[in-house]
């Protein structure tokens, strides 16, 4: 007895392979399967690189956040003084840091004096709130130390003040220049309060990358921010860096006893964690709705097979006369179809790969073509549009799209294989 072929055998792939590259005068439906093929192409570039982009961004938002921030933001509870007056400050802020810098993961605590104020240089104004920081404590912060570009000499910060890039092109300030720093809360007369106005060189300039930083940011020694704020002997706030941010929530109650009583903590989470959300809704929805783009590509599979099925109506009758079963038949208008799907689904990884590692000089030609002014970092926070691929998104876009093909190509190679014989030859 002569042994069945193996499914999915050779000449089963030369079948297919005949029906896709058919000419139309020759039954073929070759213009549906380009369709075809250039939909579902488009439609996994699209997902990927949608998928890269909204990665690139919440990587790139994240980071200037970690790298730019404290992970927490260690304080005291308001408290009413033996005068009457209410305060929060920390007065033993050096112990209290020691003993936060016991607690496993934390990598540093410093202490901070924080203000706002008014920076003034020549006729120009700006609103900047100033970070009262040791040096060592400065140069442990990775988006100012190491940011995306620098002026001046960060050795030197114990000399003057370093400013960020948004800061000095408000006013029009450089490296060497001294900005005057106007603060309302001045020295206290028998006339009121009078202003209190210190001059200081600039240092060193920074762009962390975040728009709102570089705009409104100025780090001032530590020593001189207590006097200028009047905080002699006091810290505002205690900031904690630790190695793993993502576990922040989970260090919240060593942190507390380590702080002692009235110890509150603000985290970059609760800082920022709104936002986040709302991205993870947003990469949600797009995921949704790309994910429909691709099956609308792949429908465009069903159309062609159709077509190709009603055309191959002799050809299947012939098959079937000369001993082909059902399951040899499907097998062949499958693989037409899951051959188109997945050559489309490879040309789309490709371009989508693509389109996320050349972003940059694509972007500037899109801008450039638009005459400038396609990002807005004062809306968007950062200063342009990132791509980050991800495995697991490139992996995700393959098995959706290549799912997708080879679910919709059954119906189609089902309705191939039932097809009556005779039905199918009677009016040849």
């Amino acid at each position: 007895m002569a042994q069945s072929p193996p499914p999915f055998a050779a000449y089963e792939w030369m079948i297919a392979w005949r029906y896709l590259r058919a000419r139309r005068a020759e039954g073929g439906v070759s213009v549906m399967t380009w369709i075809s093929l250039v939909g579902i192409t488009l439609a996994v570039f699209a997902l990927i690189a949608t998928l890269a982009v909204r990665s690139g961004f919440r990587a790139e938002f994240v980071d200037t956040i970690l790298g730019a921030n404290a992970h927490v933001t260690v304080y005291r509870s308001v408290v009413v003084t033996e005068t009457g007056q209410v305060a929060r400050v920390i007065d033993d802020y050096t112990e209290m840091a020691e003993r936060l810098r016991t607690v496993p993961g934390v990598t540093r605590a410093a202490p901070l004096i924080k203000g706002q104020v008014m920076a003034s240089y020549g006729d120009r104004n700006a609103g900047i709130e100033v970070f009262g920081i040791s040096a060592e404590d400065l140069a442990a912060v990775p988006r100012i130390a190491n940011p995306e570009q620098k002026t001046g000499d960060l050795s030197r910060f114990d000399e003057g003040i370093a400013i960020g890039w948004g800061v000095a092109q408000q006013l029009g300030a450089a490296v060497g220049d001294r900005i005057k720093l106007i603060s309302p809360n001045g020295v206290k007369t028998a006339f009121g309060t009078s202003p209190r106005v210190n001059a200081y060189e600039v240092v060193y300039i920074f762009q962390a990358g975040r728009y709102d930083i570089d705009r409104t940011r100025v780090y001032m020694p530590f020593a001189e921010a207590q006097s200028y704020f009047d905080r002699e002997g006091v810290a505002d706030e205690l900031e904690v860096m630790v190695a793993d941010p993502d576990k922040v929530d989970d260090m919240s109650t060593d942190l507390l006893r380590a702080g002692g009583e009235r110890t509150l903590l603000w985290t970059w989470r609760d800082a920022s964690g709104s936002f986040l959300r709302a991205l993870e809704v947003e990469d949600n929805v797009m995921f949704v709705i790309l994910s429909i783009l691709v099956l609308i590509a792949a429908m465009n599979i069903i159309s062609g097979l159709i077509m190709l099925v009603k055309n191959k109506g002799r050809d299947i009758g012939i098959l079937r006369t000369m001993g082909l079963t059902e399951g040899s038949v499907m097998r062949v208008f499958f693989i037409c179809g899951a051959s188109v799907g997945t050559v489309g689904t490879i040309a789309g990884v490709i371009l989508g790969c693509l389109f996320a590692i050349y972003i940059d000089p694509i972007f500037s030609f899109v801008n450039y073509v638009a005459g400038g002014g396609v990002w807005d970092p004062a809306i968007r926070g950062i200063y342009a549009l990132p791509a980050k691929l991800e495995l697991g998104d490139v992996v995700s876009a393959i098995l959706l799209s290549l799912g997708l093909s080879f679910i919709v190509t059954i119906f189609p190679a089902r309705r191939a294989a039932r097809m009556n014989p005779v039905e199918a030859l009677r009016y040849e």
